[in-house]
């Protein structure tokens, strides 16, 4: 039976670190300053023989509802509240600590089963801290160490524990049961699999309303939000189902920290976000690139996309705020001009005014975003493209170089996901890149590929003649 634990505790106990311990990967930034977990974060955990949901929070911290440390407090307490089992986590090299006794009450007032962890026990200061743990009055101490891997047995017992029906061991399914393979051999002309979950990334400059606009989308408070520039700093991964007109359609959805230019970037805590933002670009099929609509189109807006092209992702652009935009349909023609010729090599992605803050525009956004999808997975068959091809050398026949001319001979493509070309000639290495260019545009125009990278590789034929000529001289 599947169940979920949120790691609990003040700020700097190492409820990432343990976070990372048990899903087995550095998926949590991991930093000795406290406070760098700010969103509530979601993994899938392996201890032992168990695999649950584990939920990494915020610090606690005393505050005004309204501060920043007020509404992280408030995502914790909304993972408290989902999750089945608490970890309580504290600093056994600290000891137990006026913040700990305060939230300790808290996390039993949840009314849930609480396992203590006294973490970084390590040493014989770490040893006298997880015993100084027993006067929180939540059982006894499992003593850990999450950075060093040792104590993680003690957690498996506990965990057994506090869970008996959740860990237990599942009934052997009856013979002739079990999973069946289906197997569809139908080509279709593209590599779109339904069945898996889309993964889109919101990518932008800092204060843009990425979060604000994935807390629209999910129709709830998932994402830590604000009026304060750089509140998100992991890259977090969302699932939901988007209910389409073709119906529900499974979704990861990955909200990241903003983007500034590289030269900006001195802290590390921020290279560390912004390296965890660009790792979500990397594993998303489909990446949203969100502008404020009164100021869009800044050089980094520009870089960032050209990053999403570089990194062969299907682009979309949303313009955010566009409740504050004076004349809607001017700006919207203007805009989407200036992106065809500010970004040529996603000529055509598609330009949507959205609003986080009042939910419109949502619908739109998620079309664009299934269109782009379509065409990112795109497969055009050999015969349509060898047509084109033809007929297009025939207009406009690539230059010679050299007195000598370039040709093409066919053209197929091996591959989508984005869209990847193959020409077969000779001298294609010669080729110009402007002639490259006007193949791209070509191709983009006719097969219908706006809001996607295209590639083209070049393979020349072999002289079969040379060797005879190497031995004439």
């Amino acid at each position: 039976m599947s169940f979920s634990v949120a790691i609990i505790g003040r700020p700097n106990v190492g409820k990432s670190t343990l976070f990372n311990r048990l899903v087995g990967k550095k998926l949590a930034l991991v930093d000795d300053r406290p406070g760098v977990t700010r969103d509530r974060r979601e993994g899938e955990a392996h201890l032992a023989d168990l695999t649950f949901t584990i939920i990494d929070t915020a610090g606690l911290e005393q505050g005004d509802v309204a501060s920043l440390s007020g509404r992280m407090r408030a995502q914790t307490e909304a993972a408290i509240e989902i999750a089945d089992a608490v970890f309580f986590v504290i600093d056994a090299r600290t000891g137990v600590t006026p913040t700990d006794r305060h939230f300790a009450e808290l996390v039993r007032r949840a009314n849930k089963p609480i396992i203590l962890i006294a973490n970084k026990a390590e040493g014989k200061q770490g040893e006298a801290g997880a015993l100084d743990a027993y006067e929180l009055g939540l059982g006894e101490p499992v003593p850990l160490s999450a950075e060093h891997g040792d104590g993680f047995s003690s957690l498996y017992e506990a965990l057994l524990d506090a869970l008996p029906d959740e860990t237990a061991a599942p009934a052997e399914p009856e013979e002739g049961e079990g999973p069946r393979l289906v197997l569809d051999h139908e080509e279709d002309g593209s590599e779109l699999d339904l069945t898996k979950p889309l993964r889109i990334a919101v990518v932008g400059r800092p204060n843009a309303g990425k979060s604000t606009l994935i807390n629209r989308i999910l129709g709830e408070e998932r994402l830590l939000t604000g009026p304060e520039a750089g509140i998100t700093r992991d890259s977090i991964g969302v699932d939901f189902a988007w209910a389409g007109p073709q119906g529900p359609r499974q979704i990861k959805l990955w909200d990241t920290a903003g983007m500034r230019r590289r030269a900006n970037v001195q802290d590390k805590l921020e290279k560390l976000a912004v390296a965890d933002a660009i790792r979500a670009v990397r594993f998303a099929e489909i990446v949203v690139v969100l502008l404020d609509a009164t100021i869009p189109f800044e050089k980094q807006d520009l870089s960032i996309a050209d990053l999403v092209e570089r990194e062969g992702r299907g682009l979309v652009f949303a313009l955010n705020k566009w409740d504050l935009v004076e004349d809607p349909n001017k700006t919207l023609k203007e805009l989407r001009e200036e992106a065809d010729l500010l970004m040529p090599q996603l000529r055509g992605s598609p330009v949507v005014p959205v609003s986080g803050l009042t939910g419109g525009g949502l619908d739109k956004l998620m079309a664009a975003v299934m269109r782009v999808h379509e065409t990112w997975n795109k497969r055009i068959s050999t015969g349509k493209l060898n047509r084109w091809l033809t007929a297009t050398i025939d207009r406009t026949p690539p230059p010679a170089v050299s007195g000598r001319r370039i040709k093409i001979r066919y053209m197929t493509q091996p591959k989508a996901r984005p869209p990847y070309f193959v020409l077969f000639g000779n001298q294609l290495l010669n080729l110009p890149t402007s002639y490259e260019r006007f193949l791209v545009n070509g191709l983009r125009e006719t097969f219908d590929l706006p809001g996607v990278p295209i590639r083209i590789s070049k393979r020349t034929s072999e002289n079969p003649y040379a060797h005879k000529a190497s031995r004439q001289r």
